[in-house]
């Protein structure tokens, strides 16, 4: 069994994705894997059917960097060092492994936000998506008392 070297964690500002966090400040603690933070901002054609401005663009960003600043933020505050911060925009799936192709990553760290089986079906879920898809580990954080 050989342990995680690169760990990309996911964020998107969720009480899942702080217990995320937290599995990523630990699993860096018995291991020090170098830690890279993604936060992608929701950019698809179900809710933008039209292409961003450039003025839409910089918007949308400048109200996703809080999130992805304060995930880092938080891993730092716990004594884990942050290898790199990415600000994506687009579809969350595709973004996160995108980037694990760029920076290699052999984990991957996100939250499961719980949702209903309505919106799973209509828009699908993150975490589920890369599960499916990410050719490394990945570890789903879930809260407890949290249902399929």
């Amino acid at each position: 069994m050989t342990f995680p070297t690169r760990i990309l964690y996911a964020t998107d500002g969720s009480p899942s994705a702080a217990l995320a966090r937290a599995r990523t400040v630990d699993l860096v603690r018995h291991t020090d894997a170098e830690v890279h933070v993604v936060h992608v901002a929701l950019v698809s054609p179900w809710t933008n059917p039209t292409p961003l401005s450039p003025g839409q663009r910089e918007r949308l960003q400048l109200e996703a960097r809080p999130v992805l600043d304060a995930g880092a933020g938080a891993l730092e505050a716990e004594g884990v060092t942050v290898t790199g911060t990415y600000l994506r925009t687009g579809r969350a799936t595709d973004e996160i492994l995108r980037l694990r192709d760029e920076i290699d990553a052999d984990l991957i760290v996100i939250g499961s936000r719980g949702q209903n089986a309505f919106v799973r079906v209509l828009l699908g879920n993150d975490a589920e998506g890369v599960v499916r898809h990410a050719p490394c580990a990945v570890l789903v954080v879930r809260n407890e008392g949290e249902t399929r």
